[in-house]
């Protein structure tokens, strides 16, 4: 059996509906002739110049990633900006890419539910309703058994891939925690959330120093509050690309699907004090 990119196109829509993304994200096909069957398939977080020449050298028929390279209007692909140098190589090695982002975040087995079903949450629900039942941006659920801060902060360290940033926690190392909220990829919008507000500990990526302090400051007033876990918003996200390779390949027997294993986090090193 073949499939067309508009074959696989079609199917990465029935998985990650875009009807379920944001109103200012970009995903979809991003390039490539619809015709053009599709025998490899590259998953990536990001669309930079690592993955593009892995899935050129590797001669992949489509590079699937989670981040659009077109996320922001763009007036030029003049090859000498790297967004039409990226993309020109691609087309020039008919490597063709399609983005699955806020769509692939609020859906059952999407970013954030892979995320709580390997921190082993129960009782997982959407913090925020989505379109449809069961959907929506971020989880929230519960530990079978109440873990410290620290020892939360240690299992995530030996879940996600390593990347220079680390984990960085705001709260008492010996805090007890049992109700989970988390958002993969950047989630600082959802701390006035109710339940993220109820939460022992909200975990997700990016936390900027005015919205994680001033609900720090609101939880020590109130003695009501999550305490913070900011972890590598690609590190968070790439836990998602094992289970779409899984869903990709149920639905696509014969095509070849790679997941890259290449770190895509920007921080290359870090000095402490």
């Amino acid at each position: 059996m073949s499939f067309s990119l508009a074959d696989v196109a079609r199917i990465a829509h029935d998985l990650w509906p875009l009807a379920g993304a944001e109103e200012w994200d970009a995903p979809g096909l991003v390039s490539g002739d619809p015709s053009r069957t599709v025998e490899s398939i590259l998953l990536a977080v990001d669309v930079v110049s690592d993955t593009v020449a892995e899935a050129v050298d590797g001669g992949v028929d489509l590079l699937l990633a989670h981040h659009p390279l077109l996320l922001r209007g763009v007036t030029s692909v003049a090859e000498d900006r790297y967004k039409g140098a990226l993309l020109a190589r691609l087309i020039r090695a008919d490597c063709a890419v399609l983005a699955a982002h806020t769509n692939a975040d609020v859906v059952a087995d999407g970013v954030s539910d892979v995320f709580a079903q390997r921190l082993g949450l129960t009782d997982v629900r959407p913090i925020t309703t989505g379109s449809t039942a069961g959907t929506g941006i971020g989880r929230v659920g519960r530990l079978p058994e109440p873990v410290s801060l620290g020892a939360l902060a240690r299992q995530l360290a030996e879940l996600i891939p390593p990347t220079a940033s680390g984990i960085r926690v705001a709260g008492g190392y010996s805090d007890l925690i049992q109700t989970v909220a988390l958002c993969g990829g950047a989630g600082d919008s959802l701390l006035r959330e109710p339940l993220v507000h109820t939460a022992d500990v909200f975990i997700t990526s990016d936390l900027r120093h005015h919205p994680a302090s001033e609900s720090r400051e609101q939880t020590l007033l109130a003695g009501v509050g999550p305490a913070l876990i900011d972890v590598s918003h690609w590190a968070s996200e790439w836990l998602w690309l094992d289970t779409a390779a899984a869903q990709l390949a149920a639905k696509l027997p014969g095509v070849r699907i790679l997941v890259s294993d290449l770190r895509t986090d920007p921080w290359d090193f870090v000095v402490t004090q």
